[in-house]
């Protein structure tokens, strides 16, 4: 039988060892799925409810693995809906490669059904490589070039196929004029930066007195390497929440989140040094850095594109993280005094804080109480996933990962919905481990319901059936309503923030998954535990209090008084949760505990 360019794409796809394609079906890569059948779904078609959680799932996959991620879609609107998900992989830096259908080339230019000029869609999100099929001849050349790009640079490509190309009969590129061949692979490589640039850094680090370390994703692969400089430089070191998982938090001196959604002791951390190393991260807040001028800053990255970012740095090392740090460590020197011991005892304390507020009373049950229970339970090997939302807050002050947990959100794009995809495409990189979502229910009215029905469809195939969606149900748009409360002064907009209660653990049951609706503090922890324990993935409807506030540990009195008397000003629709007792049940969890008048 002959084979046809749609044959050739999954075969290629299988020789870079693609094992799972997450997509959607669809006329424009009715090609694609015809190869899929004669190639007996391998790679394995996953079957999405809709492109945008193809994408979602992809991403999770990747972030995962450590592995390019694949989705695929018809072409029009199948191509539209992935783009969500490609930019969160996209702002995440994450190798993801698109492959999409288009209008067959005959009708193009023809304002044919479903024709949409897919390399001006794709431009931005794939800016680094994105490219139509057009001959037979061109493959394997662009594949490889997207897997290659997608992998080295850390980003989204695209792979545009139009149908009548799908359907032709694959002829390879020969030996000849504008025949572009290809060869199959990537070695691994760890760029580093030059020995004078090192004795520099190890200079700056060597003088300060107070040094403060900041690491993002881009530290994963090095966090032996982090472990020691932090021992020999007696410093402090914060976590931006991509980085969440890349050093464990049980270490005494790691403060944890820093930023929008990070703990005091970073705060602190930043405020109190007098020298800054950065390493793997691009977080986005220079506020929550120290004062300019404050510290000498150093700046280790793989992506010379992303260097120098933020903050300004006296010297920007362009490398691997863990290469770099192996070369530099020999040149510090050991450091003692009392900084060290006042990051530690400010981070013990935090913990203290975290414990307090989570046992404050709630009415029915404080979120926070729900994500600090589970952090006692969380299983050695667990993959986690938080959605964007107040559920995020949760997630990056009250879980502490250690050992070989994994965690992640979408960190830059912060887009609604990917925590219960994501936590699919891990089932699917680590069939054998569990994995949590943490998602607000706007999340999971928004599209987690709905790839349910995924995890339902798949489960079965996992080693270990241990997914968990956990809702923390307060019918509220909670994160944007505390957002208007403290930064616009403005009472809840009920239209706008108010969302239906739904029966989620009903849902999940008439799936034939488990499921439980939580309504009292006392049954969290059994719940969490019934959840563990179950032999199919499991939905958990905490029943939580919208009145509890995500309130950044930084806030002020002044600030936290503004937002409540933006409430105590509302309407008389506001729920009476949301007023009585506020002020005492926000002072009981300022940092510190402190009840401040």
């Amino acid at each position: 039988m002959t084979k046809k360019v749609s044959d050739h794409i999954l075969e290629r796809l299988r020789e870079w060892e693609v094992e799972h394609v997450f997509a959607y079906a669809g006329d424009g890569i009715n090609g694609l799925l015809a190869a899929w059948g004669r190639a007996d779904n391998k790679p394995e078609f996953i079957q999405s409810r809709h492109e945008e959680m193809s994408a979602f799932e992809a991403v999770g996959y990747a972030k995962f693995s450590g592995k390019v991620g694949v989705c695929a879609a018809t072409s029009g609107p199948g191509a539209i809906h992935l783009l969500n998900g490609l930019y969160d992989a996209k702002l995440d830096h994450v190798p993801v490669v698109a492959i999409v259908g288009q209008t067959n080339r005959s009708a193009m230019g023809g304002s044919y059904q479903q024709e949409v000029d897919l390399l001006s869609l794709f431009k931005d999100v794939a800016s680094d490589f994105c490219e139509m099929v057009t001959v037979p001849e061109q493959l394997p050349g662009v594949i490889d070039r997207a897997f290659r790009t997608a992998y080295a640079r850390r980003t989204v490509t695209a792979i545009i196929v139009p149908a009548d190309v799908q359907e032709l009969d694959y002829t390879p590129p020969t030996h000849a004029f504008k025949m572009v061949p290809s060869s199959l692979g990537m070695a691994s490589y760890a760029p580093v930066p030059a020995d004078e640039d090192l004795l520099k850094a190890a200079e700056i680090l060597n003088a300060g007195e107070k040094v403060a370390v900041l690491i993002g994703q881009g530290a994963r692969g090095a966090r032996a390497e982090v472990e020691q400089l932090a021992d020999v430089l007696g410093a402090g070191v914060a976590k931006a929440l991509l980085g969440k998982d890349a050093l464990p938090d049980d270490l005494p001196y790691v403060t944890g989140a820093i930023g929008l959604l990070g703990t005091r002791p970073s705060y602190e951390l930043m405020q109190g040094c007098d020298t800054l190393l950065v390493i793997g991260s691009s977080f986005p807040y220079a506020q929550f850095l120290p004062e300019f001028g404050q510290a000498r800053a150093v700046q280790i990255d793989i992506d010379p594109h992303m260097i120098g970012l933020r903050y300004p740095f006296e010297l920007n090392l362009v490398g691997d993280a863990r290469g770099t740090l192996t070369r530099l460590l020999p040149h510090l020197k050991k450091k003692h005094g009392k900084w060290r011991k006042k990051i530690e005892n400010d981070t013990a304390r935090w913990w203290e804080v975290m414990e307090r507020r989570a046992a404050v009373e709630a009415d029915p049950i404080n979120p926070e109480h729900v994500v600090h229970t589970l952090d006692a339970l969380l299983p050695d090997d667990v993959i986690l996933a938080a959605d964007s939302g107040s559920a995020a807050n949760w997630y990056a002050r009250h879980l502490r990962l250690r050992g070989s947990m994994r965690g992640s959100l979408s960190g830059t794009l912060a887009t609604m919905g990917p925590g219960v995809p994501y936590v699919i495409g891990a089932k699917f990189a680590h069939p054998g481990r569990p994995a949590i979502a943490l998602v607000g229910d706007g999340a999971m009215q928004m599209n987690g319901m709905a790839e349910l029905i995924t995890a339902a469809k798949y489960w079965q195939e996992w080693e270990n059936p241990q997914l968990i969606v956990a809702v923390l149900n307060n019918q509220d748009l909670n994160q944007v309503t505390w957002e208007m409360r403290a930064m616009s002064g403005a009472p809840q907009f009920l239209p706008s923030q108010a969302l239906p209660d739904v029966a989620y653990a009903d849902f999940a049951r008439s799936l034939g998954l488990g499921g439980a609706r939580v309504e009292k503090p006392g049954d969290v922890e059994s719940a969490w535990r019934q959840a563990l324990a179950s032999d199919r993935p499991f939905v958990l409807d905490f029943r939580t209090d919208p009145a509890v506030p995500p309130i950044p540990p930084h806030a002020t009195p002044e600030q936290i008084e503004a937002a409540a008397t933006a409430i105590l000003k509302g309407d008389s629709d506001t729920a009476d949760v949301l007023k009585q007792g506020f002020k005492a049940k926000v002072q009981e969890m300022l940092p510190g505990g402190r009840r401040d008048k």
